[in-house]
C-alpha cells in the first residue's frame, strides 16, 4: 500500500502565510531547517520572544506570529532575499541525485533502501523522544545519511510524553514530571490512506490486537516513521504503550520492544517500502528479525531454518554498550505470554524459540536476551569504538564456544557527530574564512582541518570568549528559573547575576548522572576541590548538567551531593552551576562554550562518548579518562606531553574501583592544577593564552576529520551496508567482520 494524504500539513500552515513567505512552510516541515543556521536565525527573526517561548518550533511560531508581523517580513528586503537564498538551498539539496552515495554505492537504492530502527531519535530539542547519547547518534546518523545522499529510512516510536522532564527540589534531590509532545504542531505528518484516514496495522500485544499508526517526520532526504498507540480505539493500557520512553515495567518495556520490532517491519510494509538491509542500532529492536523471517517463511513457505541465512544476510547490528544492565533480557515467562502464538508462526517449538535468545543453551533459567538475539540473526555486529569492540568480543564470547576471543566476529565502527547541528556559527564562520566556504563538504578530509593553523590566535579567542559569555549568560537564566520555581528566598535568586565569570576557566561536565559515570569525582576530596575552586589568583568554575534516570536511586544522589556542596561552601558559590532538565539545547550552549570537557567514567563502561567531539567542534579541549573515543583521540608528543587535550589516570587501571577512583581523581587535581590551570592563565597583555589557543587548534585539526558522523556513515556504507565498495574517504576507523 502507498500512504497519500487529502490535506498536507504544510499545505495547511502554507495557507496562513503571505505569498511571498510561503516557502517558510515547506521547510518547516524538512528537519533540514535544524542543522542550516541560516535558517534557524531566519525563524527566529520573525519573533525572537515567541521562538523562545514555543520551544524553538517553527510550526508553532508560524501558527501563532501575528498575520500582521508576517506580512512586515514581506516588505523587508533583506529578510526576502535571505529566505530566497535559503528556499532555493533547500530546493536544491532535496533534488540532488549527484550525491556522494550515489558515486560510490549506487547498489543502494531508493527503492530498496537501508532500514535502521532504534528507540529514540535525537533530532532537535522541540521532538522531545530522545533521553541521551543513544538518540543524538542516531539523530546524527540520520542527517548525515541525508548529506551524503544515502537512500536510508528510519524507524522509532513516537512517545506522547517522551523522556522526563527534571526538576530539582530545595534539597537538591531530583523530581520526574512529565509534558505531552503536541504531535499535530510539530513537523510532523499523520500517514492517511486515500480515504483519508490514518494508515493503521496491528501488533499482538499478549492477547490484545493494538492499533498502530504511523507518523512521518522528513529528516532532508531520509524519512523517520515513528509508531504511535495512542489511538481511541485501544484498550487505554495499550495507549500508554508509546507513552515513555524508557518508562514503566518489564512488561511495559517488551511490550514498546514489540511495538518496535515486529510492528516496525509490518509499518515499512504498510507503507509500501522493502528494505535492502536492517540495522539495529542496539538491541531494543531485534524482534524485528523475528518479524523479517515470519514474513519471509509467509512468503516463501520455507522453513525457519531454510530462511535463516538468508535473512541474516540482509540484518545488521550495532551494539552500544558494555553495561550488562544496557543489555535487556526478558524471563521465560514473560516471554511466554508475549510469544505463545508467534513461535507457531515461526514453525518453531518453545524451546527452539528460547534458544534464540539464550546466552547458554539448555539453561531451563536462562532469560531471554536481545542483544543475543541480534547476535546470533545478524551477518555483522560492531560496537562503537575499537576499546569497545574489544570489550564486546570478551563480553560475547560465550556465544561463539568454537573462536578464539580475537575472533568473535564483533568488529567497531568508532562514532562521530554531525557538524552542521553541534558547530557554532561563530566558529563555522570562522571556517569559512580559513578552512574555505566548502569545508562542510571536507569534514573528512585532514588538509581541509589543518588550515586552521593560519587563523590568528586573538580571533580564535575573541570568538571563543563571545560563546562563553552566551554560555554564562544561559546558565544564569537557567539557574534563576529554577530557583524561582523551588521557591528559593529572592537574595538567592538574584544572586545568579553574579553566578560564573565569562573571564574564568569554565569546565563542563553534562551526561547521564549514572553511578559508573562518577559525577562527583571532582569533589571527591573536598579540601583539594575547594583550593582549586576558591582559587581568585587563577579561578575555576564549573557547569554540571543532566539527569539520573527515574530508578536510578545512587545518580540522583550523585546529583544532590554536588547541590550540597554548593550550598555548604559558600566561597564556590558562584563558580559552580547545575543546569536543570538537560537537553539539545542547553548541550549545544555547553559544547560550544567551555574551556574543558570533563569525561571520568569507570573504565572501560564509556562505549563511545560522543558529547567530547562536539566540544572539539568548537575549539574546545577534552580531559577525560582513555575510555571510548578517546582512546583514538587522544594524542602526545615524542616525549609523551599532552597535543590535543588530557588523560585522566593515563593507563593506571585496577579491578579495585575504590582504588580507581582515587587513582583518577588524583590524577584530575594534578592535570588541573599542573597543567590545565597555568595554561589557560599564561596569557599576553591582551588577554590572549597563545599555548592553549595552540591546543585548540590542534584538537580541531586532529579531531575533527576522524570524529564526524560523514566519516562514520561512510564507514557503515563501505564496512556494513555493501561491504567491498570502494569508497573515496580518505580515512577510516572501522573494522567490521561478516559472520
Amino acid at each position: 500500500m502507498t500512504y497519500t494524504s487529502t490535506v498536507n500539513p504544510a499545505d495547511r500552515l502554507s495557507a496562513r502565510l503571505p505569498q511571498a513567505l510561503k516557502p517558510l512552510a515547506e521547510i518547516a516541515y524538512n528537519y533540514w531547517w535544524c542543522w542550516t543556521p541560516d535558517m534557524i536565525s531566519l525563524f527566529q527573526s520573525i519573533n525572537p520572544d515567541e521562538w523562545e517561548r514555543c520551544g524553538h518550533n517553527p510550526i508553532v511560531l508560524l501558527e501563532t506570529v501575528s498575520f500582521d508581523r508576517l506580512t512586515q517580513l514581506t516588505v523587508e528586503p533583506n529578510y526576502m532575499a535571505r529566505l530566497k537564498k535559503l528556499s532555493e538551498q533547500f530546493t536544491q539539496y532535496m533534488a540532488s541525485s549527484d550525491t556522494w552515495s550515489s558515486r560510490v554505492a549506487p547498489q543502494i537504492t531508493a527503492q530498496n533502501p537501508i532500514a535502521y530502527f532504534c528507540a529514540e531519535f535525537g533530532l532537535h530539542e522541540s521532538l522531545q523522544i530522545y533521553s541521551g547519547g543513544l538518540g543524538i547518534l542516531a539523530g546524527d546518523h540520520l542527517k548525515s545519511a541525508s548529506d551524503l545522499g544515502v537512500p536510508l529510512v528510519a524507524v522509532g516510536l513516537l512517545y506522547r510524553q517522551g523522556y522526563f522532564r527534571q526538576k530539582l527540589n530545595q534539597s537538591g534531590w531530583q523530581e520526574d514530571y512529565y509534558i505531552n509532545n503536541p504531535f499535530e504542531r510539530l513537523p510532523l505528518q499523520l500517514l492517511k490512506d486515500e480515504n483519508d484516514q490514518p494508515l493503521v496495522f496491528e501488533v499482538l500485544v499478549r492477547h490484545r490486537h493494538v492499533k498502530v499508526q504511523i507518523w512521518k517526520a522528513q529528516v532532508g532526504r531520509v524519512s523517520l516513521f515513528l509508531m504511535d498507540t495512542d489511538r481511541e480505539d485501544n484498550d487505554p493500557i495499550d495507549r500508554w504503550l508509546t507513552g515513555h520512553l524508557y518508562g514503566g515495567n518489564q512488561e511495559t518495556r517488551i511490550a514498546q520492544e514489540v511495538i518496535l520490532g515486529i510492528g516496525g517491519v509490518r509499518a515499512l510494509k504498510t507503507v509500501g517500502i522493502e528494505p535492502a538491509v536492517y540495522h539495529l542500532n542496539e538491541g531494543h529492536a531485534a524482534f524485528c528479525l523475528l518479524e523479517v523471517c515470519r514474513q519471509e517463511i509467509l512468503k516463501t513457505g520455507k522453513s525457519f531454518y531454510d530462511i535463516e541465512k538468508g535473512v541474516r544476510d540482509r540484518c545488521v547490528f550495532t551494539t552500544h554498550t558494555p553495561v550488562p544492565a544496557g543489555h535487556d533480557v526478558f524471563s521465560a515467562d514473560l516471554m511466554d505470554s508475549f510469544f505463545a502464538k508467534y513461535w507457531g508462526e515461526l514453525g518453531l517449538s518453545r524451546e527452539q524459540f528460547l534458544a534464540l535468545g539464550a546466552r547458554r543453551l539448555g539453561d531451563p533459567w536462562e532469560p531471554f536476551g536481545m542483544t543475543v538475539l541480534a547476535l546470533r540473526l545478524c551477518r555483522s555486529a560492531n560496537g562503537v569504538s575499537e576499546l569497545h569492540g574489544d570489550v564486546s568480543r570478551k563480553m560475547w564470547t560465550v556465544l561463539y564456544p568454537e573462536k578464539s576471543e580475537d575472533n568473535v566476529p564483533i568488529g567497531y565502527i568508532t562514532n562521530g557527530v554531525h557538524a552542521g547541528t553541534w558547530t557554532s556559527a561563530m566558529m563555522a564562520d570562522l571556517y569559512n574564512q580559513y578552512l574555505g566556504e566548502d569545508w562542510t563538504t571536507k569534514v573528512l578530509d585532514p588538509q581541509t582541518w589543518a588550515k586552521i593553523d593560519n587563523a590568528p590566535d586573538e580571533e580564535i579567542w575573541w570568538r571563543h570568549q563571545i560563546l562563553k559569555e552566551r554560555l554564562v549568560a544561559h546558565t544564569r537564566q537557567k539557574v534563576r528559573n529554577s530557583r524561582q520555581n523551588r521557591g528559593e528566598d529572592w537574595s538567592q535568586v538574584e544572586a545568579t547575576q553574579h553566578l560564573l565569570d565569562p573571564k574564568i576557566l569554565t569546565i563542563g561536565f553534562a551526561r547521564r548522572f549514572s553511578p559508573y559515570k562518577r559525577g562527583d569525582l571532582l569533589l571527591r576530596n573536598v579540601e583539594k576541590a575547594l583550593q582549586i575552586f576558591s582559587n581568585d589568583e587563577k579561578p575555576v568554575q564549573i557547569i554540571f548538567s543532566g539527569k539520573a534516570h527515574p530508578a536510578d536511586e545512587e545518580g540522583k544522589r550523585i546529583i544532590q551531593r554536588i547541590m550540597e556542596w554548593c550550598k555548604t561552601h559558600q566561597n564556590v558559590r558562584d563558580r559552580v552551576a547545575f543546569i536543570e532538565d538537560y537537553d539539545m539545547h542547553t548541550a549545544r550552549k555547553l559544547v560550544q562554550g567551555v574551556d574543558v570537557w570533563l569525561n571520568n567514567p569507570r573504565r572501560p563502561l564509556e562505549a563511545s562518548g560522543t558529547s567530547g567531539q562536539k566540544v572539539c567542534f568548537n575549539g574546545g579541549l577534552n580531559c577525560s579518562v582513555l575510555d571510548g573515543w578517546w582512546c583514538e583521540g587522544y594524542l602526545t608528543d615524542a616525549n609523551g606531553k599532552a597535543l590535543n587535550g588530557w588523560a585522566i589516570g593515563e593507563d593506571a587501571h585496577t579491578s579495585d574501583q575504590v582504588l580507581q577512583d582515587k587513582i583518577d581523581s588524583d590524577s584530575l587535581y594534578d592535570l588541573l592544577e599542573n597543567q590545565i590551570i597555568p595554561l589557560y592563565y599564561e596569557q599576553d597583555e591582551n588577554g590572549v593564552p597563545h599555548g592553549w589557543v595552540q591546543m585548540m587548534k590542534a584538537s580541531i585539526k586532529t579531531n575533527c576529520p576522524a570524529f564526524n558522523t560523514h566519516r562514520m556513515i561512510a564507514d557503515y556504507v563501505a564496512q556494513v551496508y555493501a561491504p567491498g565498495v570502494k569508497s573515496d574517504v580518505p580515512l577510516t576507523l572501522a573494522k567490521v567482520p561478516q559472520t
